[in-house]
């Protein structure tokens, strides 16, 4: 016989669940969501944002007060579209140099001789009896001898176990020594058409300088982000013995580092060669420093692990609009080096800005959507 269910064991009843409406519940879940899609704000992905949005700003800063303090050139539409290819064709190959130094700086050295390399694999090209296999030879010779040069620079670090700013320090000495030896401490010309063609061809309107920087960059951010090669290069700059104990050949990663820098250094001296026509052991002096100084004003890390082609990119852009705007407003060599100074400390401290009210702005808009 069954039992009647009484008031109090209804009671003791578990009570039933509301019925649930899907569009509140697809409300609180967007809700709860939208803080997460930004934390790539506050995280590590959002570094290379701001450190880049940081950049961005200088270089608006730079364009205002060239247009400030020639407001004549500034307002001929002509002259501004031309002194934009100037300063891209002046960052061209300072451009080249500085994807291969971050690379080795993302891996934890440093090249000093850079601009060494690049005047010899010049001089190299150049010479009587380079010239005789014509532009393929010249450039075959300039890109054999920059990547020749890197590898005995990975050489020295890697197997010899030289500390890299000494080991290429020595060879920055070495490579001027050598390209004055085989120029004759003279200026050599190139006759070879082709490459003095390469600096005054335009493509739609843009030098052909500009198009090899592109590519050189394009080629470097896919090799860095893309591939194992780029993810071993941040391992070993980041913790080389870690790096070493995942299995990573650190000593072999580093010999091919230096040799990357050297193919850029290659690279770039065929474009300056075009552009003066010519070549010297004095060519692409200080380039090394103008190279550092890019990739660390860029977000690379001296101490290696961390670093973007595309901030080392706009730091070469930044240091190239420096001194075109030095040269339109007739600037002292004196007065550039005191401002350039003050201007890389500027964009230094500018990375650092974390930018959290627009992140607060994101966050209640995405809220207040939901």
């Amino acid at each position: 016989m069954s039992e009647t269910a009484t008031p109090e064991s209804r009671a003791e009843l578990p009570a039933q669940s509301p019925p649930v409406d899907p569009a509140e519940t697809a409300a609180v879940t967007n809700k709860a969501a939208a803080p997460g899609r930004l934390s790539w704000w506050h995280g590590d992905g959002g570094e290379g944002a701001k450190r880049n949005l940081g950049l961005i700003a200088v270089l608006v800063v730079l364009v205002v007060i060239g247009a400030a303090t020639r407001s004549d050139l500034y307002s001929n539409p002509d002259w501004v579209w031309n002194n934009t290819l100037t300063i891209l064709k002046l960052a061209s190959v300072v451009g080249v140099v500085t994807v291969g130094m971050t690379f080795v700086i993302i891996g934890g050295g440093i090249d000093l001789s850079v601009g060494a390399i690049v005047a010899l694999a010049g001089v190299w090209c150049t010479t009587v009896a380079t010239q005789s296999y014509g532009a393929g030879g010249m450039i075959f010779s300039a890109l054999t001898v920059g990547v020749a040069v890197g590898l005995v620079n990975g050489l020295l670090i890697s197997y010899g176990r030289l500390v890299p700013f000494i080991a290429t320090l020595a060879m920055m000495v070495a490579a001027r020594g050598l390209a004055a030896e085989i120029s004759d401490k003279q200026t050599q010309v190139s006759n070879n058409t082709f490459i003095n063609d390469i600096a005054a061809t335009q493509l739609l309107g843009i030098p052909l300088l500009v198009y090899i920087l592109a590519a050189v960059v394009a080629a470097g951010w896919v090799l860095l982000n893309r591939t194992t090669f780029g993810r071993r290069t941040v391992a070993v700059g980041g913790n080389p013995e870690a790096a070493r104990l995942a299995g990573i050949d650190v000593r072999r990663h580093t010999l091919l580092l230096y040799a990357l820098s050297g193919l850029c250094c290659g690279i770039a001296a065929v474009m300056l060669t075009a552009q003066a026509n010519s070549a010297q052991a004095a060519m692409a002096n200080l380039y090394e420093l103008d190279a550092i100084a890019a990739a660390i004003i860029g977000g690379t890390l001296l101490s290696g692990g961390r670093g973007t082609i595309v901030g080392s990119l706009l730091g070469v852009l930044i240091f190239s609009t420096i001194t075109n705007l030095f040269a339109i407003n007739g600037l002292s060599t004196e007065a550039q080096n005191m401002v350039k100074g003050g201007i890389i400390v500027g964009a230094v401290l500018v990375q650092q800005v974390q930018f959290r009210s627009l992140t607060q702005f994101l966050g209640r808009n995405r809220a207040t959507t939901a």
